[in-house]
């Protein structure tokens, strides 16, 4: 399957991605079919150069994005049918850690009251 995703590059501590379509199973590092366009997370305007043609070309033939670039294209309007998928794994434990704090953090129900109240007679 192909999938178009994210390619670092740049400095030590200061990436700058390549927007790629590849084999899901290859190596981000290795070889690519093509390179799609650029992105540049510390650029605050104009951070992503983009063919949208060949992406408009490549999703029509069935590509999969990761998550991380689905969410880019929809912010750039290459994806606008679908919502943003989430791109951070949370495992098991975490979520379970997660699950109990939101428990506890919740505020208690308020108790039902025990008798019913007898209705105004006429």
């Amino acid at each position: 399957m192909l999938t178009i995703r994210l390619q670092r590059l740049g400095k030590k501590n200061y990436p700058t991605y390549r927007v790629i379509i590849s084999e899901k199973g290859r190596d981000t590092k290795g070889t690519y079919l093509e390179a799609l366009g650029n992105f540049d997370p510390h650029a605050k305007e104009g951070s992503m150069a983009l063919k949208t043609e060949r992406i408009k070309f490549w999703l029509a033939k069935g590509a999969q994005t990761s998550n991380t670039v689905h969410n880019l294209f929809m912010k750039a309007g290459l994806i606008t049918d679908s919502k943003k998928k989430k791109s951070v794994f949370i495992s098991k434990s975490r979520r379970a850690k997660l699950d109990e704090k939101k428990k506890s953090a919740a505020p208690a129900p308020a108790p039902a009251p025990s008798e019913p109240v007898a209705e105004a007679q006429k």
